[in-house]
């Protein structure tokens, strides 16, 4: 029982009657396989097509329910598609004519196995596509640093132009006190140099060399003052222009970040996956090609199996059915004689008396 309801649903998939394929035993199995194969890539559809919109809700309170909505709705859109394209083939067609009769469908299928492939690709490569998520993004991190302190810097040139001054002016005097006070020690211990007297005590060079020293001491603590003062004032600005706010990115945050990317970096780093040059891309990239001929192939699979099978007994009956009802509906003789023929008249115009009871008498005789 539980086969026969199965068996009847796939055959149902297949866009055939039912009640036809029931009566030619030979066309079950025909039938089963392509209402099955219809079914599945409905299914895998269904999947490709939550998997997508859960990125476009990601977060969400009601992301779940709206991925699983649209996964269903999708689905069943591709099991109508799959089952008009493969109903329409006219198998009483012959050679090329039923050939080019199914080239539109065959390229519907290409597109629809296309899209479908899409987001189970981004499942599979869900690793290669985080790591390269990554790396786009503190690529992109490290340029707007750059940028947010290339303008700052270009808004407070003059200060840090004073500031690089006043920085080098202080190296240099810092150095030239060290060296005078050396030489003011020597001058007092009478150690004989080029720039000493030799004379050890407290004397008058020793006097003039403390002077110099003192005088370019009170130099340096000035300088000292300025660069504090200009750096404190800096400080506050970058604070005030968001300086201090722009930071890398720590290996945790670029993990969330990557995770929760939208479809469209997720889908752009796919790309970048299947063009890059490296060996693992050039590997990931033929795998990503042979998964999408698989759907291609999935997808055409029933229409192919239709095209290459010859005409069944359901296909003439289906054939001869409908040429005997074209014919029926085309027939005058018949439809005065089996169906009631309903006259409409434009708005003001009146039936003759010849036309009315022509009318009553086609009426009586479809009666009878």
């Amino acid at each position: 029982m539980i086969f026969s309801r199965v068996q009847r649903f796939f055959w149902m998939c297949a866009g055939t009657p039912i009640l036809i394929i029931e009566k030619y035993p030979t066309e079950h199995s025909k039938y089963f396989g392509i209402g099955a194969t219809i079914f599945f890539t409905a299914l895998f559809a269904a999947l490709s097509g939550g998997y997508a919109l859960y990125f476009v809700f990601a977060g969400s309170a009601f992301g779940g329910l709206w991925s699983l909505s649209f996964g269903l709705i999708w689905g069943v859109a591709i099991l109508n598609l799959d089952r008009s394209i493969v109903s329409g083939i006219n198998k009483t067609s012959k050679g090329m004519k039923q050939f080019l009769q199914a080239s539109p469908r065959l390229v519907f299928a290409v597109l629809i196995a296309i899209v479908i492939a899409r987001p189970l690709e981004l499942k599979i490569f869900d690793k290669e596509i985080h790591e390269h998520l990554r790396s786009r993004y503190l690529s992109e991190q490290k340029e707007l640093i750059g940028k947010v302190q290339q303008s700052f810097n270009e808004k407070y040139a003059l200060e840090l132009t004073q500031i690089k001054t006043y920085q080098e002016e202080y190296d240099k005097l810092s150095s030239e006190v060290s060296r005078l006070r050396e030489e003011l020690k020597q001058e007092v211990f009478g150690s004989r140099t080029s720039t000493t007297s030799g004379v050890q005590g407290y004397g008058t060079y020793a006097k003039n060399k403390e002077m110099v020293v003192t005088a370019k001491q009170v130099r340096l603590e000035f300088l000292a003052g300025q660069l504090a003062e200009l750096r404190g004032y800096m400080n506050r600005q970058k604070t005030v222009e968001g300086i201090n706010n722009q930071m890398m990115l720590t290996d945790d945050r670029l993990d969330v970040k990557a995770a929760n990317a939208g479809f469209a970096d997720r889908n752009w780093a796919l790309g970048e996956l299947a063009h890059s040059s490296s060996d693992v891309s050039r590997s990931s990239a033929n795998a990503i090609l042979f998964i999408t001929l698989l759907f291609v192939v999935f997808e055409c699979a029933p229409l192919i199996v239709k095209l290459l099978a010859d005409a069944g007994p359901s296909d003439i009956d289906i054939k001869e059915s409908e040429s005997r009802i074209i014919s029926q509906l085309t027939n005058r003789s018949f439809l005065s004689r089996n169906r009631p023929i309903r006259e409409y008249r434009f708005m003001g115009s009146k039936i003759s008396g010849r036309r009315l009871r022509k009318y009553v008498s086609n009426k009586r005789g479809w009666g009878r």
